[in-house]
């Protein structure tokens, strides 16, 4: 009993540097950005200086250094390796860059101090569980949702960071370089924070603009509106909404290939930012920033290669503004409307089935099937509504829009504020805009017209346009 009582105290007293380690492994991208930033970064030995400085920090011991060094691969955008000194990293970002899948990386040691008997997948009960006491990491069933790193506080699971590939962009000014903001950013940087003073935050980066991927929304709220009017004619007929979230996605493609038909082979606004900015803007570079994970490994999909160069999450953006000491409540709001209330509200569940709903209204204002939605947020719930029509049951609706985290993107899993104050920041931030419909957003009336598109009740008759907008 005393020995076991031994191992358990040395147990709690290394549990104590790993636990939190989700805000330790913000303090080490937060160093990184700021090092590379400023250009004090250049050589291996930087690399291990700033391992040694964690590792005093934080109180870890010398053999516990390859963990520290694997966090420091990970925020690069790179995969843990087993050596434990440093040599090409620096290399790699300045000439590459590329970050590949999986996003998701497994880190040794944690979990040999975790005494939990198996870790299941918290969203889906697929993609990650412990085996011989690791973690493992099932890429043929997971969604790329990332629950299981937010679930991991001992940073046995983290997903790759890819900013600093970004800074060598945005440094070397050759190219113009975009930051597409997801529709839940409203508010998630503070009450006080505008939508335009964190587009002139992203130009004091060297961004060239910040756009509204709501405004891509609006395209695609239309061509999903024209979809519903030629598929669902009869009483029988639904139509499942593939349009935001790409666990929703995986999750009909992977595990209900009997719905996958009936899923619109629409791709995502973010999806449709990347392809249409870089139409128009043929050198340009595109990063997203999102609410979650999940968009990480959705833009790396061989059909939507190309479309998005990297993808930064909220919590992410949050430290690299911490880092370059940008405050955004000083800095002047250069405010531009791009998108409708129906684009700005694809953030929140429900969002996407209104917009749309509003757009067959106005091509049809005497359909005989009225659009009748059912709104399904969180894994649980999306897979359940999976269940019954699998099984053909009837839900008493026609359009089934699904987004994999509650709430919607704003319940995402990097966002920075709680997702019922996220949903209210939406809200209000949707009913600013003086674009009320899709139909009626003159940036998209604009933007299609450069690729000769007449009229936007017709703009899926234009081939060049439809290829944009759809999935292989």
């Amino acid at each position: 009993m005393a020995e076991k009582y031994k191992v358990r105290r040395k147990v709690w007293a290394l549990e104590e540097k790993y636990m939190d380690f989700t805000l330790k492994r913000m303090f080490i991208f937060n160093e990184l950005v700021k090092r590379y930033w400023k250009g004090t970064l250049n050589t291996a030995s930087d690399l291990e200086e700033l391992a040694v400085f964690i590792k005093d920090k934080y109180g870890f011991r010398e053999d516990e250094m390859p963990f520290i060094k694997n966090h420091i691969r990970i925020a690069m955008g790179m995969e843990p390796r087993g050596q434990d000194g440093f040599s090409d990293e620096l290399e790699w970002v300045k000439k590459s860059g590329r970050v590949d899948l999986p996003v998701i990386a497994r880190v040794d040691g944690p979990c040999e101090y975790c005494d939990r008997e198996e870790c299941v997948c918290p969203k889906y009960e697929t993609g990650m569980y412990r085996r011989t006491r690791e973690a493992i990491i099932e890429n043929n069933k997971c969604l790329n949702c990332g629950e299981c790193v937010t679930a991991c506080d001992f940073g046995a699971l983290a997903d790759k960071i890819e900013f600093l590939p970004v800074v060598n962009l945005l440094k070397e000014a050759k190219v113009p370089v975009y930051a597409a903001a997801a529709p839940a950013i409203a508010g998630q940087f503070g009450e006080s924070v505008s939508m335009g003073q964190l587009r002139t935050a992203f130009k004091v980066m060297g961004f060239a603009d910040m756009v509204e991927v709501a405004m891509f929304a609006d395209i695609l709220t239309i061509k999903e509106a024209i979809e519903f009017d030629k598929l669902v004619k009869t009483e029988e007929d639904f139509f499942l909404t593939s349009c935001c979230c790409p666990v929703w996605f995986n999750m009909v493609k992977k595990n209900y290939p009997d719905m996958y038909k009936y899923m619109s082979p629409s791709v995502s606004p973010m999806i449709a930012c990347g392809r249409i900015l870089k139409k128009l803007y043929p050198e340009a570079k595109v990063v997203f920033i999102a609410p979650c994970i999940a968009k990480k490994a959705e833009f790396k999909e061989p059909e939507l290669a190309g479309a998005i160069d990297y993808v930064i999450n909220f919590r992410e953006l949050k430290e690299i503004f911490d880092a370059l000491e940008i405050r955004l409540e000083e800095l002047p709001s250069d405010e531009t409307d791009h998108a409708s209330l129906g684009g700005r509200l694809y953030a929140r569940t429900g969002g996407v089935s209104f917009s749309v709903k509003t757009v067959v209204n106005r091509l049809k204002a005497e359909r005989v099937i009225k659009l009748k939605a059912k709104k399904v947020d969180g894994a649980k719930k999306c897979k359940e509504i999976l269940d019954r029509l699998s099984k053909g049951e009837k839900v008493d609706a026609n359009f089934i829009e699904g987004m994999g985290c509650t709430g919607g993107c704003v319940g995402g899993p990097r966002t920075n504020i709680d997702r019922e104050k996220a949903k209210y920041f939406v809200n209000d931030f949707a009913e600013e805009s003086y674009i009320l419909t899709p139909f009626d957003n003159q940036n998209i009336i604009k933007i299609l017209s450069q690729l000769n598109v007449e009229s936007l009740d017709k703009m899926m008759d234009n081939a060049e346009v439809a290829e944009l907008l759809t999935r292989e």
